[in-house]
């Protein structure tokens, strides 16, 4: 043993105890050291003196999350346009104008205002068709034909064929082009508003008149079959034993919606089961799916329209001559598949319109032929709504701001221009009557309806001028279906101005909290000279109390003035009351407040970079390229890490620190080879995350990233471990065994996905399915359950071997023995960092498996890049400045881009839900989805503790400090980005890009703010407890995590 030979672990740690027993025992004797029951005291008060500045901090951080939620809570609601919703309904006895002289109203079975003109609809939605799927397609050598086109020729070819019996338009959606908020402007006739769409996945039942509600009063049986979105916006207005509802958001999942739709619409379009239904709603999904999971330039995506094609044909020949046949899509597609934005793609849908009987007409010969492109002869969503209403015979729903479509009341020889005028009135008098109860309710002046005002009264004119004439010709008739569609338009346009106000003092309260609560968080992370966790109590006491104060103030508030909103008093006075008491506390603690500016380089690169990214938010162009931008801020961080390491005394920390950082500009520039372009950088980006620009699939040789990151990572995170003599213990199963074997499962998982999209083996899908589902609930086992069962349990990593004397390493503790050799700890140096940095691979292992391959890759990358900067951090002596913490940030922020995401709401994989899960269970599904999303933001916020715990021994002071200190920075860093994102959305609210670029921003700088949050307040300083409650296990709590003591400690 006196050769150098490592004792075993536990002979060796007895060893050494035994002799610092006798020696302690021979202190006490002699009084230089306190009796043992006293130490055991002392340890236990260190212990519980720790524990509760631990939950001090961590209610301090809860109180910031709570700030920022308020902050925003109150700037989305005042921004994210809403409308006031009349509760008014249509009926079918009171039209909006007298039409006595043309129709007698009011009998639901001849027509309401109308004369019913079908006595069953069957209406079907294909879920994004797109318009250019309906239409022909020629290859030309400029253009080639992809997947999606001349897969459906069905509709265009009835239309052209038969042009009395069917026509095909453009049907063009208004944004956001997500589901739900289609279904609402397809039924209600409405505009959307942006509001909606975070409820696109949890819509509540709608209140509103629309067009499934006036089915009902009218006592028509309705069945719907397909997408279930639809029972949570109508409970109980479907035929229960004849609708089939199938779970939406599956989108993995091709064809089982689509299969259930025909097994059980053909059934009911047989003659001897018409009589059990009155309208039939079926909407298919296969057609989204395909989009989402593969792209539209897909043979999936030929398959299923060649599906539809067919469908669609035998309906035809099924439907009788009474029966009303509707074929449209919700919104499209984008060219990977994905919707929600407002893209010509994305809103550009087709609407298609059959009767067996000839129908339908052409306002002009032109017309005969359908449109070539979408943007030719476009019909407005919200145009079917009066348009099916009258064609059924009911009202028109009373909110409704569409105008009938032409073809469907023009007759069939195209003259009918008497028809078209008057239902045309009817359509106009309705939003006439609307307009007036909502300017009522309002209270708005009518100057802002003044010029539609003058349009109606025009069009009530011609109209007047025609039946006082005895006789009138065509063109009379013309002019007022122009007058009175005149006013339709004009309307529209009004109601689009009027329901994009926004609520000034709303968002200023919100933007009032953010500022106040990012001045309290820059005193606190950078402003504070001494212990961050002793001083955080009085900020949390006095702070805690200023908000019960101020909460109750806003609710006096709401009595002594009604107009006040509830909320909106409750949330600004909790939250300008706790940040004035964190004020007051700041006065109380003022000797312990310095003046955060930087007083190095370092500092100052850290505001540069912060404030650059934020003020660059402003336009329009830095937002688009803001992947770019990032590429080129940590570029700048490692050249500085260059230069710095070259100037550090140290030879080794000289060697190290600059290979380091040349290797973290590498795995920079490396990572940003993946890429997913966003529509506004084309054609000056070439997306290569997917296997091509209109793919949502990985391409084969993707496949092979996953194993890469399986064999190299795990050893390349050893070396760090076994550089600081910390590869012992349960590192080595952890990372040796348990993380690679993870790894080596998320990367068979995608190749089982990739054989499941190909059907490489034909017969097996199911087999597949269910396999690579339960390797991936595997995968999340060993990352999550025994990832946190090792991090709990396991000892500090250190061993014990004897050593000759002046033969130790500086990563070794060494204790004399007074003979030729040595007690030496390994791994004692890095003690506290190494315990933490197994949170991080755990979390890596888990995110790796819900990202694609190409983004397994980027975070692989950024998993080892994050350990360089540990050793960047330690080489430089910088784990008290904030550079490390915000170059975190923009680690975090780079490496979202590098996963498959932009800041666009259509590049949110959803599909990933479905990774580990076949159906939607709660909270799992949403905490996947983040998971995907912001894996990245959250890997790094989980690191952060790491960068002051990297290479620190465990008689370091103030470590409990120095984590609140590096959290804080590193929130105060996404807080500052939230802000500027929050105030540039607010100033640029006009601005003909707001939905497109800053509005999504907005909302995901707000989100990954408050996801950063959470993370670092459960994760990453609740993980930071877990690892100094183990060190202190061995070394006790005289010198672990916390100091009675402050230090002055100043470098920014």
């Amino acid at each position: 043993m006196d050769q150098g030979e490592p004792l075993p672990s536990f002979e060796g740690l007895a060893a050494a105890f035994a002799k610092a027993k006798a020696e302690k025992e021979r202190e006490e004797a002699s009084g230089l050291r306190a009796r043992t029951g006293d130490a055991a005291a002392a340890n236990k008060r260190g212990e519980v003196h720790f524990k509760a500045l631990h939950l001090i901090v961590i209610a301090f951080f809860t109180f910031l999350l709570i700030l920022h939620v308020l902050g925003i809570y109150l700037f989305a609601t005042g921004f994210l346009l809403t409308r006031l919703v009349l509760d008014e309904t249509s009926e079918c006895a009171l039209p909006p104008i007298d039409i006595s002289d043309v129709y007698s109203p009011g009998s639901a079975e001849t027509g309401c205002w109308h004369p019913k003109s079908f006595e069953k609809a069957v209406v079907i939605l294909v879920d994004a068709l797109r318009y250019d799927f309906t239409v022909p397609f020629q290859a030309t050598d400029s253009e080639q034909a992809q997947h999606f086109h001349n897969a459906l020729p069905v509709l265009y070819d009835t239309a052209a064929k038969h042009p009395h019996q069917a026509f095909l338009r453009p049907f063009i959606a208004d944004p956001p082009t997500a589901t739900l908020q289609r279904l609402k402007g397809l039924t209600t006739g409405t505009l959307p508003t942006f509001v909606d769409a975070g409820s696109n996945f949890a819509g509540d039942a709608i209140d509103e008149d629309n067009l499934v509600a006036q089915l009902r009063n009218a006592s028509k049986r309705i069945v719907h079959l397909g997408d279930d979105t639809w029972h949570a916006l109508w409970p109980g207005y479907f035929e229960p034993n004849l609708t089939r509802p199938y779970d939406s958001f599956n989108v993995w999942d091709l064809h089982t919606v689509d299969n259930g739709v025909t097994e059980h619409i053909f059934p009911l379009l047989h003659p001897a089961n018409t009589s059990k239904w009155d309208v039939i709603i079926g909407h298919y999904l296969g057609v989204d799916h395909a989009g989402h999971r593969y792209g539209p330039d897909h043979p999936a995506m030929a398959a299923k329209l060649s599906q539809m094609d067919e469908v669609f044909h035998r309906m035809i020949e099924q439907i009788d001559d009474s029966t009303l046949l509707v074929v449209m899509g919700d919104h499209g597609m984008d060219v990977k598949g994905d919707h929600g934005g407002e893209s010509d793609d994305e809103i550009q849908a087709a609407l298609w319109m059959y009767s067996k009987q000839p129908f339908f007409g052409r306002t002009s010969p032109d017309y005969a032929t359908p449109p070539a492109t979408a943007k030719e002869r476009p019909v407005a969503q919200i145009d079917l709504v009066p348009t099916l209403s009258l064609l059924l015979g009911l009202p028109i729903p009373f909110n409704n701001l569409g105008a009938p479509i032409e073809e469907a009341f023009i007759g069939a020889q195209g003259s009918n221009y008497e028809n078209l005028a008057n239902v045309n009135r009817l359509a106009a008098a309705q939003i006439h009557r609307y307009q007036d109860a909502y300017a009522q309710a309002r209270g708005l002046d009518p100057s802002t309806r003044a010029s539609a005002l003058a349009l109606w009264d025009a069009a009530n004119d011609a109209w007047d001028s025609i039946k006082k004439s005895k006789k009138s010709a065509t063109s009379d008739w013309k002019t007022t279906f122009s007058a009175f569609s005149a006013y339709q338009s004009e309307t529209l346009s009004i109601c689009r101005a009027l329901w994009a106000r926004f609520d000034i003092p709303r968002m200023i309260n919100g933007v009032l909290i953010l500022v106040s609560a990012l001045i309290v968080l820059g005193i606190y992370a950078r402003g504070l000279d001494g212990e961050h966790a002793e001083l955080t109590a009085p900020l949390l006491s006095i702070g805690a109390a200023g908000s019960v104060i101020g909460l109750l103030n806003g609710l006096g508030l709401t009595y002594l003035y009604t107009s006040l909103s509830l909320d909106q008093a409750l949330s600004f006075g909790a939250a300008f009351g706790g940040i004035a008491g964190v004020g007051m506390g700041f006065w109380y603690i003022r000797r312990r407040i310095i003046l955060p500016v930087p007083t190095s380089i370092w500092g100052w690169a850290s505001v540069i970079f912060t404030l650059a990214l934020s003020a660059g938010f402003a336009a329009n162009s830095w937002t688009i390229w803001e992947d770019e931008i990032l590429l080129h801020f940590l570029a700048t961080f490692g050249v500085l890490a260059v230069a710095s390491s070259f100037r550090q005394k140290n030879t080794i920390d000289r060697a190290l620190g600059c290979y380091h950082s040349i290797l973290f500009i590498v795995l920079t520039r490396l990572a940003s080879f993946s890429r997913l372009c966003r529509e506004e950088q084309i054609p000056y980006c070439k997306s290569t995350y997917y296997a091509s620009a209109t793919s949502s699939t990985s391409a084969t040789w993707q496949l092979a990233i996953p194993y890469v990151v399986a064999f190299t990572l795990p050893n390349l995170i050893r070396s760090y471990f076994k550089g600081t003599r910390n590869h012992q213990g349960s590192a080595i199963l952890w990372l040796d065994f348990a993380l690679r074997f993870g790894l080596l499962l998320s990367a068979a998982y995608w190749t089982l996905d990739a054989a499941d999209d190909g059907e490489w083996y034909p017969g097996y899908g199911d087999e597949i399915k269910t396999t690579k589902r339960l390797i991936a609930q595997l995968t999340l086992a060993i990352a999550l359950a025994f990832g946190y069962s090792t991090f709990s349990w396991a000892k500090p990593f250190l061993n014990i071997e004897t050593k000759k004397k002046e033969s130790y390493e500086s990563a070794s503790f060494v204790v004399d023995d007074s003979g030729t050799s040595s007690i030496t700890i390994l791994g004692y140096a890095n003690v506290h960092g190494s315990r933490y940095a197994i949170l991080i691979t755990m979390w890596f292992l888990a995110i790796s498996l819900v990202e694609k391959p190409m983004g397994a890759g980027a975070i692989g990358i950024l998993t080892w890049q994050i350990f360089s900067l540990f050793e960047i951090i330690d080489t430089n002596k910088l784990s008290n400045t904030s550079i490390g913490p915000v170059v975190l940030g923009l680690l975090g922020s780079f490496h979202y881009f590098k996963t498959g995401h932009q800041g666009t709401l259509s590049s949110i994989q959803w599909e990933s839900a479905f990774i580990p899960l076949q159906t939607i269970r709660y909270p799992w599904t949403p905490f996947i989805v983040v998971l995907n999303t912001f894996g990245a933001q959250i890997l790094c916020a989980i690191a952060v503790p790491a960068i002051v715990l990297w290479k620190q021994p465990p008689k370091k002071k103030s470590l409990l400090s120095d984590v609140a200190k590096a959290v804080a920075t590193h929130v105060l860093f996404y807080a500052v980005i939230n802000l500027a994102t929050t105030m540039w959305t607010g100033h640029l609210r006009r601005h003909l890009m707001l939905y497109r670029i800053f509005c999504p921003r907005f909302m995901m700088g707000a989100v990954v703010l408050v996801v950063v949050d959470i993370v670092s307040i459960l994760i990453a300083i609740g993980g930071a407890r877990t690892s100094f409650l183990s060190v202190a296990e061995v070394f006790g709590w005289s010198d672990v995590g916390v100091a009675r003591t402050a230090t002055r400690e100043r470098e920014m």
